[in-house]
C-alpha cells in the first residue's frame, strides 16, 4: 500500500474521525437529522480539510513555530469562508439548513489537528491524500447518522419517502415515525447504536486473528494535551 492509498484507508477506516478518533461531535450530533444533512456538511468540511492541509504543507517551512496556530486558523477560517459563500449562492436550501455550522468549522478539531499533526510535517500530496481521506471517513459517518436518523424519525432517506406514514384520521395503516431519532436525543442514540455495531464488528475480527486497531487517546487531561505523543493525530513519520 503506497503512503497516498495509505492516507485514504487511514481517514476512511482505521482512524475515522466519528467512530474511532470521536472527533467533530458537535457538527455530527448537531446536523445529522437528515442523510443530505450528513453529506453537505461532510462534503463541505472535507473541501475545507483539503485546501487548508495542501496550502499548510506548502507553507509548512515559512510558517514560524512562535504564530504556527494563528496561521492555521487564518488558513482554515479563509476557506470556510468561501465554501460558506458557495453554498449561499448555489445550494441556498443546505446554507440554511446547516446554518451556523458551516462558520464553526473553523474550529473543527479534525482540520486543526490534521494541519498540526501531518500537514505541517509532511509533503504536499500525501497531505492533499490526508485531507481526502479524512473528510470521507467524516464524511461517511455524518451520512450514516443522518440516514438511520431520518429512516426511523420520518420514514425518509434523502428526503424521499420509503415508509408509508400511517393517518389515522383517514384509517390509513403505516409507519408510525419515532420523532425522538430527529431530535436531539436521537443523534446520541443512533451515535452510540453504529459505535456498538462497529466495536461487535472489531471483536469478531479480533477473534479471527485480525489486526484491529482500538480508539486512540491517552485517558489524560485533554485541557493540558500537547497530542497524546502522536497517539491521537499520527504523523505519518513514526517509523
Amino acid at each position: 500500500m503506497n503512503r497516498c492509498t495509505e492516507r485514504l484507508y487511514n481517514g476512511l477506516v482505521k482512524e475515522n474521525p466519528t467512530f474511532v478518533l470521536m472527533l467533530g461531535m458537535c457538527p455530527t450530533l448537531a446536523v445529522t437529522t437528515s442523510a443530505t444533512n450528513g453529506v453537505g456538511m461532510g462534503l463541505s468540511t472535507t473541501v475545507v480539510l483539503v485546501l487548508s492541509n495542501m496550502l499548510i504543507s506548502m507553507l509548512r517551512k515559512i510558517i514560524p513555530d512562535s504564530v504556527r496556530m494563528p496561521a492555521f486558523i487564518v488558513v482554515v477560517a479563509s476557506f470556510v469562508t468561501i465554501v460558506q459563500f458557495l453554498l449561499e449562492g448555489f445550494v441556498p436550501s443546505l446554507y440554511d439548513a446547516l446554518g451556523l455550522y458551516i462558520p464553526l468549522i473553523v474550529v473543527n478539531c479534525i482540520i486543526l489537528g490534521r494541519a498540526e499533526s501531518y500537514a505541517s510535517k509532511n509533503p504536499v500530496l500525501p497531505s492533499i491524500f490526508d485531507g481526502i481521506g479524512m473528510g470521507l471517513g467524516f464524511t461517511v459517518g455524518l451520512t450514516c447518522i443522518g440516514i438511520v436518523r431520518e429512516f426511523i424519525g420520518a420514514g425518509q432517506i434523502f428526503g424521499k419517502q420509503i415508509l408509508p406514514i400511517a393517518d389515522e384520521a383517514a384509517g390509513k395503516a403505516g409507519y408510525v415515525p419515532v420523532t425522538i431519532f430527529i431530535l436531539a436525543p436521537g443523534a446520541f442514540l443512533v451515535l452510540a447504536g453504529l459505535v456498538a455495531l462497529q466495536n461487535k464488528m472489531k471483536a469478531k475480527a479480533a477473534k479471527k486473528g485480525k489486526e484491529v486497531v482500538e480508539s486512540q487517546g491517552c485517558g489524560e487531561n485533554c485541557s493540558s494535551c500537547n497530542g497524546c505523543g502522536g497517539k491521537v493525530f499520527p504523523t505519518g513519520n513514526e517509523e
